[in-house]
């Protein structure tokens, strides 16, 4: 179990290593806002695709080989990145890094389940998933530290030693927990799926160009729209005679339904912000990356940290006096960073940050309990899928978002004669404030949210006769 969860560590670190080092990168490559941003978009939407079949992956093969292609395919992504030469390669190589990524968490999740016994799953999952909130959390101010003495290549570089090590250790160490299996899996569903969300995203990152790419976004997001329809089609089929993808009976259970939505929003609203401070403060107030990562490092620690602490709370208070503040509190947080200007102190970004982080901590614990307890256990697996689906798309959308609002807003300024500063930082402003506006809609889903799981389940007792044919 520790050889896995610091596996997953290493792995996860990668999802946030990058953003501290767009500005480089654009420099580096000579690439636009939209085009860096993709470099953690298209790892979000890959482990999007991937988690589905991650399932079906487990039950093919055993325990060790899983942990070897896993890592295998994580350090081939490292490697080929390290050496990219153009924008492209880098692109290449962060996804094949997000394939290796995506079994590593099911992997672990699967294996604490048979593992650990069941009056210390508890305790476990508590460390497992402190440790999982802490990798990306200080992914910013890792790559902050590395990218002081070098390029952006070093980033790298460093976690492909470790990586490597990690991996020798664990292939002498992990046993085989469990026998493989004969399954099926449905490829047109992945297909679709995989087009679906990647064209809603990938559409919407072109609204903010200014080559005339606007009306090519605007048909790919249609094009999105449909597959994902097709999708949702195909899945209620498979319902009825064979195995879905994704069973979509999950969302007739209410509190699991409200448990999704609210996610979804803190998962866009966490990665759109991360997105945006590296450029506020690198581009626009000169900070280095070692000083911007350090200055939002506090944020992200208190999230982690503060995991086992919201644990406890939800256990003799309930999801009510941590669920409803938490969403308030990231309306005011991301409302407060709509003021953001050229001489507004640093350690109001700071407080702004951590009272997000903070926020976002006392939301997901709760949220996450509260959704998957108010399931059957035949959907725990298809409502774990599709919860850790939603949430990488949502962060991808929510990225592409706030960049997208943030340069047709610059462009728009620029071409009216306001100069560049000023139009970037009205840009960003207008990108928190729709951050912002999108947040509102938690407040409204967390005063629905009940106060504990055994009153989730209590309500949906009668969905709970939704078995599978």
């Amino acid at each position: 179990m520790r050889l896995l969860v610091l596996a997953t560590f290493v792995v996860i670190l990668n999802e946030t290593i990058l953003i501290n080092a767009i500005p480089r990168l654009m420099d580096s490559l000579r690439i636009t806002e939209q085009s860096a941003q993709w470099v953690s978009t298209a790892f979000m939407l890959t482990m999007a695709a991937v988690i589905p079949i991650t399932g079906w992956f487990l039950q093919r093969v055993t325990t060790r080989q899983a942990y070897a292609i896993a890592m295998g395919v994580f350090l081939a992504g490292t490697v080929l990145s390290a050496v990219a030469p153009s924008f492209e390669v880098l692109l290449l190589g962060r996804i094949v890094q997000a394939a290796g990524t995506a079994v590593m968490m099911p992997l672990l999740m699967t294996t604490l389940m048979i593992v650990v016994p069941e009056h210390d799953r508890g305790r476990v999952m508590g460390n497992v998933t402190l440790a999982i909130s802490v990798a990306p959390a200080l992914g910013p101010a890792v790559s902050g530290l590395i990218l002081q003495v070098g390029s952006w290549r070093l980033l790298f570089v460093v976690v492909l030693p470790i990586a490597a090590l990690v991996t020798l250790l664990g292939l002498r160490k992990v046993d085989n927990i469990s026998e493989p299996q004969v399954s099926s899996i449905d490829w047109l569903s992945v297909t679709v799926a995989a087009l679906g969300f990647g064209g809603l995203v990938y559409g919407l990152s072109l609204f903010g160009e200014t080559d005339g790419g606007v009306g090519l976004g605007i048909g790919i997001v249609i094009a999105g729209v449909a597959a994902i329809a097709a999708f949702v089609i195909r899945q209620l089929k498979l319902q009825r005679t064979g195995v879905p993808l994704m069973d979509l009976r999950t969302l007739g259970h209410r509190t699991y339904g409200l448990s999704l939505a609210l996610m979804s929003i803190g998962f866009l609203a966490m990665l759109g912000s991360m997105i945006l401070l590296p450029l506020y403060l690198q581009n626009m107030r000169g900070l280095s990356p070692l000083e911007t990562g350090l200055l939002i490092m506090p944020g992200g620690l208190a999230m982690g940290l503060l995991g086992p602490t919201v644990g406890k709370v939800l256990d003799r208070f309930g999801s009510r006096p941590l669920v409803l503040p938490g969403s308030i509190g990231m309306v005011l947080a991301l409302g407060g960073f709509t003021q953001v200007s050229m001489t507004m102190p640093y350690w109001q970004v700071l407080g702004l940050h951590a009272l997000l982080m903070v926020s976002l901590a006392a939301t997901f614990t709760p949220v996450f309990t509260l959704g998957m307890g108010a399931l059957p256990p035949h959907l725990y697996s298809h409502g774990s899928s599709m919860l850790g689906t939603l949430q990488q798309v949502a962060a991808a959308f929510g990225t592409a978002l706030v960049v997208t609002v943030m340069s047709a807003r610059t462009g728009h300024l620029v071409a009216d004669g306001v100069a560049a500063v000023p139009a970037q930082l009205s840009g960003m402003k207008l990108a928190f404030g729709v951050a912002a506006a999108l947040t509102l809609v938690t407040i409204v889903v967390a005063a629905k949210l009940p106060r504990r799981i055994a009153a989730a389940d209590a309500q949906d007792h009668d969905s709970a006769a939704d078995q599978p044919t």
